[in-house]
């Protein structure tokens, strides 16, 4: 397994936050190469299902989730189950005033092909976290501005 976790500040009160974060459809406006959509109805609660691209044009991978955990305005855990993304995730919203919080999104990812894909892996980690950090700055500051 190999755990990521990225957090960003964000001058919204954490209600807005989470809103903004499982608005899926809208993490294709602030999520770097990513469209999101949920599979059946609106993607929430335990047992909701949301499916993910990532990639430019016809290049990238599916990436499908289920909601493990779903507990508004604070938490949603999911399971990944494509072929190429396998583990867990986290969306997490703290509240650090009435007005601030903080948005923590973390993954503890199942690598595919053994030592090779952790190989693999640590090549394309620090892109991967690189374009993760941007997407999360973006995403807070569209919220900041009241675009999401």
């Amino acid at each position: 397994m190999e755990h990521i976790e990225l957090e960003v500040a964000i001058q919204a009160p954490a209600q807005k936050v989470w809103d903004a974060i499982t608005n899926w459809q809208a993490q294709s406006q602030w999520m770097l190469g990513t469209k999101v959509w949920p599979v059946d109805g609106d993607g929430t609660g335990v047992g909701g299902k949301i499916e993910a691209f990532t990639g430019v044009w016809r290049i990238g991978f599916l990436d499908t989730m289920e909601i493990t955990g779903w507990q508004p305005p604070n938490r949603c855990d999911v399971n990944h189950t494509g072929r190429v993304v396998k583990g867990t995730g986290t969306f997490e919203v703290v509240a650090t005033s009435e007005s601030a919080s903080k948005f923590i999104w973390s993954e503890d990812l199942d690598l595919p092909l053994g030592l090779l894909g952790k190989a693999g892996f640590t090549l394309v980690k620090p892109g991967f976290v690189f374009g993760v950090r941007k997407s999360l700055e973006k995403f807070a500051d569209l919220v900041e501005q009241g675009k999401l």
